[in-house]
């Protein structure tokens, strides 16, 4: 059995799940996610506890028991705490600064690139003297926040020469030694 989906999601306080029509709402201070179920995966809520049931031992059912268990629990925790994750820009001359929503990059291209963030991912940028600057990315969407995060990544991913790039923090790029003299 999958180790995964067979594992209970506790609700914490605060947080109302609701379950009808293989529809999940879960609710909490930080908003409010919905989830569609299908191939007959099921959801049982019991003593402010989860378990997710699959109707058979079928290659599918299994693949989709572990899946949406995590979505499932990532959906808890989003509301209740929220996810939050760092971008650093490293280059000379990058820069990263925010009005609202609209992020503006300078990533040494002959232009700014601006992007609309979506309004449920909270954008917040740093930059301090003769250190890189970091966006800062929080929501209670996990899966958005992803998304968002690796759109800005894309923009210019970390090459693996001198290292320069859009990186998470704490992200190991893998160096190439340059040309020998």
């Amino acid at each position: 059995m999958s180790r995964i989906g067979k594992s209970i999601i506790n609700i914490p306080t605060g947080t109302t799940v609701e379950y009808n029509n293989n529809l999940v709402t879960v609710k909490g201070k930080n908003g409010e996610l919905k989830q569609q179920l299908t191939g007959g995966i099921a959801l049982n809520i019991e003593n402010s506890q989860i378990t997710i049931e699959r109707p058979s031992d079928n290659k599918e059912h299994k693949a989709l028991h572990g899946l949406y268990r995590a979505l499932v629990n990532n959906m808890i925790i989003g509301v209740s705490e929220g996810f939050t994750k760092k971008l650093e820009l490293v280059g000379v001359g990058y820069r990263a600064s925010n009005q609202g929503q609209k992020l503006e990059l300078a990533l040494g291209f002959s232009h700014l690139v601006v992007l609309e963030v979506p309004k449920e991912v909270k954008v917040e940028t740093l930059t301090e003297k003769g250190k890189n600057p970091i966006i800062t990315l929080s929501s209670h969407d996990k899966y958005l926040l992803g998304m968002v995060c690796a759109k800005i990544r894309s923009l210019r991913k970390p090459e693996p020469y001198k290292g320069k790039g859009v990186r998470f923090v704490g992200e190991q790029i893998r160096r190439k030694a340059g040309k020998s003299a």
